[in-house]
């Protein structure tokens, strides 16, 4: 969703995209060994107070590196699966979540006219997927080939589009920013398929490196296709990328809430993209669509004119290529197998792909997403989570409400409407109290193909069809098997799927101060996401809208630079910064949120003492509880790429965050020398 901020990025990669689905929203021991705690053990899952101190490296000071000191031996023994891109906490605690997956899906196998069985058998068949070779996608193929003229080319594209195939520009439905009671149709850049602009524009050795293998990948695709002359193709179709790279807006800009609200009547949009009749295309998706929000107006006129100063055999080629990579895990292996050489192999260091069962379980994830997720919630999150989930999400909220009420920078009328905002959140856990249905969608039997164009279609028309009726406030972004957590603007909203609320972020039989110091300070950064650089243009009803005084915006500004001064010193490879203004709101979302929990923590002893429990006070464990959570190794390749497409810093320096905390320094005493200690006066304090 477009202002959706999650714990975690999810990680999502295409070619070209005009998708009306809505877009996605995110220990020490190896997966297998991080199951559910037995009924029978009295303690918590790790440790003895929730935290693994096996982990910890004792050799490093806690004021030099508290990462290295909470996480450094876990680092060291820690190796990532072949099959992964990076390891920690977030991916551990996923490999369960599969595993639970699987063996419900395997109970279905057993049902003959269920859904998700059919789903899954239909995936898991390799050899049925390999016999029938390119014949599944040769009639979509044909369609494009088809194409003479770019009149065809704008009536295939609203053809192409339930199926997950596009050109150009991105769009789906969703809230209207300024008027949360309404659905409408969101629309943006697209047309490139490297993950970010930068690759095309930057005149590095790695990023050359990477151009040459993209185009390798084109050349590729199309000889997979079929198709003659594919090198020169290829190369046609990455200058045409480039072209589109260099009109697209930075994600700084596009992550901004105030420049990309741009509400267009079809007739304005018609104007701002002559060349290129959208608006056309867009009436026979639906003729409820009259009016669209554009993110990037002037990316979408260059856009347009590129394409109208470019052969249509290139975007023909794109359109090609795209539909083979939309659905290459359903066709013959070595499709599949380029794909992944490319977009996991060699941009994100991954050597090997996921077993197939692992992959079918996305699959019918992404096919029958609710169908899945109501099996898993039952089976898997018992009532007394919830209810203890809940206890601590409302001592959180308590706790940014008083904060609001300290605040010395914020005017009087603000606080008010502030307290008013915390006051209208929905907070969401575990799972939907209400569920999507799959009456309509048809799974066959042996069909890997048609199910997931099947699937695509009933996304589309689900999507769609949203235009027009009351917005649906019971609707999940994420699964309840989904490690991670959201904050959702416009719905006024904080969730957290069920997966999430287990070891080490949540364990009820842990010490308060882990929890705390883990699903609370995870709590606090949803919550505080309301109220950062983007989520702050959000009033109490969702509405983006100015309703701070300028002295607050100020004073708000002011803060977040010197935040952004602090991560933009972070040096991650020789030359390679954190980008202190892309990572911000995430930024902010731990600095804030780790202070909402630490207050909510103290609030929850009631005027006692924390007790000593293995020589750590309630102070340290609380600390180490939120530097657990982050314990996570990166592949280099995985790490360069997130540096210019994840809005979230490294772990280590989530960790890191600490440094701007007083409590942390009255709990671990660091020497004034040490590396990690800040100056009181240059300690960054929002919240």
């Amino acid at each position: 969703m477009k202002f959706t901020k999650s714990l975690l990025a999810v990680a999502s990669v295409s070619l070209i995209a005009l998708s009306v689905s809505a877009p996605a929203f995110a220990e020490d021991k190896p997966a297998a060994e991080m199951k559910a705690p037995v009924a029978a053990k009295n303690g918590p899952q790790l440790g003895t107070y929730g935290f693994d101190t096996s982990g910890m490296d004792p050799s490093v000071e806690a004021g030099d590196d508290f990462f290295s000191f909470a996480n450094g031996a876990w680092e060291k023994r820690t190796e990532i699966p072949a099959d992964k891109s990076n390891y920690g906490m977030f991916t551990a605690l996923d490999d369960l979540s599969k595993d639970r997956v699987k063996g419900i899906l395997e109970n279905e196998l057993k049902k003959p006219k269920s859904k998700l069985g059919i789903a899954y058998a239909s995936y898991l068949d390799d050899a049925a997927i390999e016999a029938k070779g390119m014949a599944p996608v040769n009639p979509m193929l044909n369609e494009i080939r088809a194409v003479k003229t770019k009149a065809q080319f704008e009536t295939l594209l609203p053809k192409m589009a339930p199926k997950g195939v596009g050109a150009l520009f991105y769009g789906y439905v969703g809230q209207d920013d300024k008027n949360p009671d309404s659905y409408i149709f969101s629309m943006g850049q697209a047309g490139t398929g490297l993950p970010d602009r930068d690759m095309y524009l930057l005149d590095t050795e790695k990023f050359e490196a990477i151009r040459l293998a993209y185009k390798g990948f084109l050349t590729a695709m199309l000889t997979h296709a079929g198709e003659k002359n594919a090198e020169a193709r290829a190369n046609a179709v990455f200058e045409t990328e480039k072209k589109i790279a260099t009109v697209h807006w930075t994600r700084e800009d596009s992550s901004d809430a105030t420049k990309t609200y741009n509400k267009l009547t079809t007739a304005q949009l018609d104007k701002l993209t002559p060349g290129l009749p959208i608006a056309k295309m867009l009436k026979t998706i639906s003729p409820k669509i009259t009016e669209v929000l554009v993110a990037q107006p002037t990316a979408l006129t260059a856009i347009a004119k590129i394409y109208s100063e470019t052969d249509i055999a290139v975007f023909k080629d794109q359109m090609l290529i795209g539909a083979l990579m939309s659905y290459a895990d359903v066709l013959p292996k070595t499709v599949d197998q380029t794909v992944f050489d490319f977009y996991s192999k060699t941009l994100s260091g991954t050597p090997q792909q996921q077993v197939r069962w692992k992959r079918a379980i996305g699959f019918v994830e992404g096919s029958i997403p609710d169908e899945i997720g109501k099996l898993y919630a039952a089976q898997y999150f018992p009532p007394e989570t919830k209810a203890s989930v809940n206890q601590l999400v409302q001592n959180v909220l308590g706790a940014m409400g008083r904060r609001i009420d300290n605040l010395t920078w914020m005017q009087p009328q603000t606080k008010v409407r502030a307290r008013q905002k915390l006051a209208n959140f929905t907070t969401k856990i575990g799972y939907p109290d209400q569920w999507h249905s799959y009456e309509k969608l048809s799974m066959v039997k042996g069909d890997a193909f048609g199910n997931n164009v099947r699937a695509n279609q009933f996304a589309f028309a689900d999507n769609i069809s949203k235009l027009g009726k009351p917005i649906r406030r019971w609707e999940w972004g994420m699964l309840p098997q989904t490690i991670n957590a959201y904050a959702n603007f416009g719905m006024n909203e904080i969730v957290f799927p069920a997966a999430i609320l287990q070891p080490p972020f949540f364990d009820p039989k842990a010490d308060p101060a882990i929890n705390y110091g883990g699903i609370g300070a995870v709590i606090g950064h949803e919550v505080s996401h309301h109220f950062d650089d983007q989520g702050a243009k959000y009033d109490e009803k969702g509405r983006l809208s100015d309703w701070w005084t300028e002295s607050d915006v100020k004073a708000f500004e002011a803060a977040g630079k010197a935040l952004i001064a602090q991560y933009d010193k972070y040096e991650i490879f020789p030359g390679e910064f954190v980008k202190g203004e892309f990572t911000l709101g995430e930024n902010i979302g731990d600095l804030a949120g780790l202070t909402i929990a630490y207050d909510a923590y103290k609030a929850s002893l009631g005027g006692k003492e924390a007790p000593v429990i293995d020589g750590m006070t309630g102070d340290q464990r609380f600390f180490l509880g939120w530097a657990q959570v982050w314990r996570r190794k990166y592949r280099e390749a995985n790490l360069r790429q997130r540096l210019l497409t994840d809005p979230h810093s490294p772990s280590k320096q989530r960790v890191w965050v600490i440094r701007n905390l007083d409590k942390w320094y009255e709990a671990f005493q660091p020497k004034a020398d040490d590396k990690m200690v800040l100056k009181p006066e240059d300690r960054v304090r929002i919240w």
